[in-house]
């Protein structure tokens, strides 16, 4: 694979670091790992931002909360609100958007981030479990589109990125629930696209190649550091993806390394990997 310089080497930088000043941006599951990597990268590069999720509090299992991850943002001389908002309630996921729209003026960007996650058989999922994955993924995605698009329709400009595996009619043995929540998650993305398109607004859907390091990856020990990317990967392709006109960029199923080469120029990884090189047997989940 290349090198550093063969990465940097026509990179396209003002694509991975957009001016998104005056912009406002809303992301779910913002207390840890990818989404309080994304929250923290939109405010750096100058958006406000609503972090959203349900917790409140660090605790041992779950490191990480909404008012830190608001703080760090604040620290470094940024906009942010912290809003605690558990997906599962229409209310609460209302009253995000509307504290979005009431602090900032407006809502620019929405990224679905917030997830459950179980990824077992179907007889080792109970209907409380399959239950709770459709309320946190699919549903949740869904009704923050609901109440966002209003706002962006107004100003005719938006982004939404669900974050969310490709379709796909592969079986997913293993997997099955959480594979119907989450590829309902890809057709929210790509239906809006379609219903919104002239109204300039964007519905993408985002996915990693391999595991990312997050608080998901450590608690289900799916495999070892060794075989994880960090955030940044993720967040480098959703920055390359809002830095478009959103009429520009939709109605697509990204996989980040898609992304990144097609709309940053960017074809090598290597700096992406939690040890500085990529493994013998990289675990792709791509496809799942």
């Amino acid at each position: 694979m290349p090198g550093r310089g063969a990465i940097l080497k026509g990179m396209n930088h003002s694509v991975l670091h957009p001016d998104l000043h005056g912009r406002v941006a809303i992301v779910t599951g913002a207390s840890r790992g990818i989404g309080k990597a994304l929250a923290l990268r939109l405010a750096r590069e100058g958006a406000a931002v609503v972090v959203a999720a349900k917790s409140e509090q660090s605790t041992e299992r779950l490191p990480g909360s909404i008012h830190e991850t608001a703080a760090e943002i604040h620290a470094a001389g940024g906009r942010a609100l912290a809003v605690a908002t558990d997906v599962r309630e229409e209310d609460a996921i209302r009253n995000m958007i509307e504290r979005a729209a009431s602090e900032f003026g407006r809502v620019d960007i929405l990224v679905n981030n917030a997830g459950a996650i179980w990824p077992q058989p179907i007889l080792q999922t109970p209907p409380k479990r399959f239950d709770l994955m459709m309320e946190v993924n699919v549903r949740a995605a869904y009704i923050a589109c609901y109440y966002a698009l209003p706002h962006m329709v107004k100003q005719q400009w938006g982004h939404v990125l669900n974050m969310c595996p490709r379709l796909t009619v592969e079986p997913s043995p293993g997997k099955v629930a959480y594979m119907i929540s989450k590829l309902g998650m890809a057709r929210v993305a790509i239906g809006l696209a379609a219903e919104h398109r002239r109204d300039n607004i964007a519905g993408n859907a985002l996915w990693p190649r391999t595991i990312i390091e997050s608080q998901a990856s450590i608690n289900w020990k799916m495999a070892d550091r060794s075989q994880w990317r960090t955030p940044e990967i993720l967040c480098d392709a959703s920055l390359a993806i809002f830095a478009h006109e959103p009429r520009d960029v939709t109605g697509r199923q990204w996989i980040d390394e898609e992304a990144l080469t097609e709309l940053a120029g960017i074809t090598g990884f290597d700096h992406y990997w939690c040890e500085g090189k990529a493994p013998a047997n990289p675990l792709y989940i791509d496809k799942w």
